[in-house]
């Protein structure tokens, strides 16, 4: 068995003397674990550190192996982290999450967001609302897609502001006025405004409380898992409100 994809590293184990074991996203193989042999290695080891891009060649006797690795580093995002203590937080959380895909399914959508949002996670004043969508599709992935299209009570499309906690639908302001109390907040940028690359501290926390409720209750309840400590930190980071010059 052999294949070749393109990667980007997740995560880095110890593997006997001198190897590793590598968690990888793989675009068409999904995730996936193989083999380094001589990982270890000076030459290596900065190569292959969470965040960097690999073109990868996996082999392996049969599918069920774990599989020995060749690797050619692509992009080498990890350095850009070292000094964005947020992106480091950021990259630790996205890889946490990825961690509740079925190992080899592939996502290549999901993937290419992966990609886009590795990107971008050093520039703390855009990468806030790319997060968001990174975690709304990986829910869609996992089969619980949030539904913003129009409101679940009436159908209209106007003035959506609120999320209900049950079903994950958006809900009109004139609708959920009664029940507002129990009805998640609906941040307008995810909406109306698109993906914009700045978003206000506010309505930023609410969208990471939106999607983070959804997590919470969806994935890590039935794993009876906790959510990433990295992710809180990752949030808080970027939803501080800046002290006036």
């Amino acid at each position: 068995m052999e294949w070749s994809d393109e990667a980007i590293v997740l995560g880095v184990r110890r593997h006997g003397e001198t190897g590793v074991l590598l968690e990888l996203l793989t675009r068409d193989h999904g995730r996936h674990f193989g083999f380094l042999p001589g990982g270890r290695s000076r030459k290596t080891l900065p190569l292959i550190q969470p965040g960097n891009s690999l073109a990868v060649t996996w082999r392996a006797r049969l599918d069920q192996h774990l599989g020995t690795l060749s690797v050619e580093a692509t992009r080498l995002r990890a350095p850009g982290f070292i000094n964005a203590p947020h992106a480091l937080y950021g990259f630790a959380a996205l890889a946490a999450s990825l961690r509740f895909l079925p190992e080899r399914d592939p996502h290549p959508a999901l993937y290419d967001a992966v990609i886009h949002l590795s990107e971008a996670l050093p520039d703390a004043e855009s990468v806030g609302p790319l997060f968001v969508e990174f975690e709304l599709r990986l829910l869609a992935e996992l089969g619980f897609g949030l539904d913003f299209d129009s409101c679940a009570a009436t159908g209209t499309q106007e003035n959506l502001v609120y999320v209900s906690p049950r079903t994950g639908r958006a809900v009109s302001a004139q609708a959920g006025a009664p029940y507002r109390e129990k009805l998640l907040t609906l941040p307008g940028f995810l909406v109306y405004d698109g993906l914009a690359n700045r978003v206000s501290p506010q309505a930023l926390a609410e969208a990471f409380a939106l999607t983070g409720y959804f997590l919470q209750r969806w994935i890590y309840e039935p794993q009876d898992r906790a959510p990433p400590p990295e992710r809180a930190r990752f949030v808080e980071s970027l939803t501080r409100e800046k002290d006036p010059a």
